[in-house]
């Protein structure tokens, strides 16, 4: 995938993100807030019999940020949260340079060469990191 393809990928998802909206009382919601910058976005997780049926998110964010939310959120919506958990982990790994299934990632993968701006690392991984907290520690009080 060449950089201008990735490019208009993630510009595409900040401008038009279509999980950005506030979501019903029957979701979790998740607090993601980078201190040193703007990205301050809630998430709204639906949860169902190990299912995860929706993600929404609201907020202000950069655009590393948001797009990666929204792409992130479009891959976990009809997982498992073990599969939702295996995606955010591959993920991760891919962003900080270790070994990772690119076929999960599916459109995360214009992400790849966020490790070589260290300070868009943490904008990258915000929302990620958020979910993955959650799902495990769901997991473990199912």
């Amino acid at each position: 995938m060449d950089k201008d393809f990735k490019r208009s990928i993630i510009l595409d998802n900040y401008q038009n993100p279509d999980r950005k909206m506030v979501s019903g009382e029957d979701h979790i919601k998740i607090n993601t807030r980078n201190v040193s910058c703007i990205d301050n976005l809630d998430i709204y997780l639906k949860v169902r019999d190990n299912i995860i049926e929706d993600v929404t998110f609201e907020g202000e964010a950069c655009v590393i940020s948001i797009s990666s939310t929204n792409i992130l959120v479009n891959l976990l919506i009809g997982k498992t949260k073990e599969e939702g958990i295996n995606i955010i982990d591959n993920y991760l790994r891919m962003i900080n340079e270790e070994d990772y299934d690119r076929e999960v990632l599916k459109e995360l993968i214009v992400f790849e060469d966020t490790s070589k701006q260290p300070s868009r690392i943490k904008c990258a991984t915000l929302s990620a990191n958020g979910i993955k907290k959650f799902l495990e520690e769901d997991k473990n009080h199912s």
